[in-house]
């Protein structure tokens, strides 16, 4: 099976539009089940972080003044994941995050494959979840913490868990021997009801190639 790199962000608030800046990324490899490797690092972007964040995260000013610059981590990070296709929890926010930061090493933005996204997958597999936020979705699959949730590694422990246990339940649900990447982000962008029309409709066309 491919791997795939599920990523998690620790940021001084929501929107790199308005100045925001990574505090802290981490990137979980998982290949079929299994966890093959680990990449996690603070990062000093040179923005002071508001108390309601530090709360927040538990992330410090302290900790981020002695942590790297974050070019050189997020230059490190984008070698570490290079041709894996990208996946987390609200993806939508950590896109913008990745696509913000990257830009600033000169490289061009990395839109192609977008990363899948395992609230949006959950919102359309699991409707009787009731709340779609990371830690109530591990509680609803029984996944155990792996640190104190919104940093940046124990979310994307969790996260990594989920998109397994996803995959998992596409696989026995629809009768399928795989949930490639491709598959996941056609899922999360159609009904719920469409789902099975969406799977029979992706192998249908592989089939045909």
């Amino acid at each position: 099976m491919k791997p795939f790199a599920v990523i998690d962000f620790e940021t001084t608030g929501l929107s790199p539009a308005q100045g925001d800046r990574a505090t802290e990324i981490a990137i979980v490899v998982l290949e079929g089940t299994q966890v093959v490797g680990r990449f996690q690092s603070l990062m000093n972007a040179g923005v002071r972080i508001s108390p309601f964040i530090e709360s927040y995260t538990g992330i410090s000013n302290e900790m981020i003044r002695t942590a790297p610059p974050a070019e050189e981590v997020m230059s490190e990070a984008a070698r570490f994941v290079a041709g894996m296709p990208l996946v987390a929890h609200n993806a939508s926010f950590d896109q913008r995050f990745w696509a913000a930061e990257t830009a600033r090493l000169g490289r061009p933005e990395r839109t192609d494959p977008p990363m899948a996204c395992t609230l949006l997958l959950s919102r359309r597999l699991y409707p009787q979840a009731g709340s779609w936020r990371l830690g109530s979705l591990a509680a609803f699959h029984s996944i155990a913490p792996a640190g104190r949730a919104h940093r940046a590694m124990a979310d994307a422990e969790v996260a990594a868990a989920l998109l397994s246990r996803i995959q998992s339940d596409i696989r026995e649900r629809y009768e399928v021997e795989d949930a490639p990447h491709d598959l996941l982000v056609k899922l999360q962008r159609c009904p719920r009801k469409a789902l099975p029309k969406a799977i029979e409709g992706y192998f249908r066309s592989l089939r045909e190639q």
